[in-house]
């Protein structure tokens, strides 16, 4: 699963616990009409991945859903959900730079120097 949107912050790592378990979490402002501000957490060594991520930016996360159950001292039967991310990826670094447009068709010269054995042996 992916989560798609524009980074609102950025958490500092946690560590919890004598065994130095790690997370560090992220909250990405989704872009649709009702827009989502949804809170994914990076744990262990993936929380270096957020290392390079500023608020501001376009971002996908792939992510996997993670529940569990847990029994309160009253016998009470609980359950909660976390989204943890895997993966982090900039979509500004993929979209074609707006200060660089493309150069014009008629930029480039045709080729004069072709013979009959360089014709292409595509199928189609």
């Amino acid at each position: 699963m992916e989560v798609q949107g524009k980074v609102k912050m950025v958490g500092e790592t946690q560590t919890f616990g004598n065994n130095g378990f790690r997370k560090r979490e992220v909250v990405v402002t989704t872009e649709e009409q009702y827009p989502q501000h949804i809170m994914v957490e990076f744990v262990q060594d993936k929380c270096d991945l957020l290392n390079t991520f500023q608020v501001g930016q376009d971002v996908k996360i792939s992510i996997n859903l993670r529940g569990r159950e847990w029994v309160n001292p009253q016998g009470e039967t609980k359950y909660f959900n976390s989204i943890q991310g895997w993966r982090i990826e900039n979509l500004q670094a993929a979209a074609p730079s707006a200060g660089a447009p493309m150069p014009p068709a008629d930029a480039f010269e045709p080729a004069t120097n072709l013979t009959e054995e360089d014709h292409d042996d595509l199928p189609f």
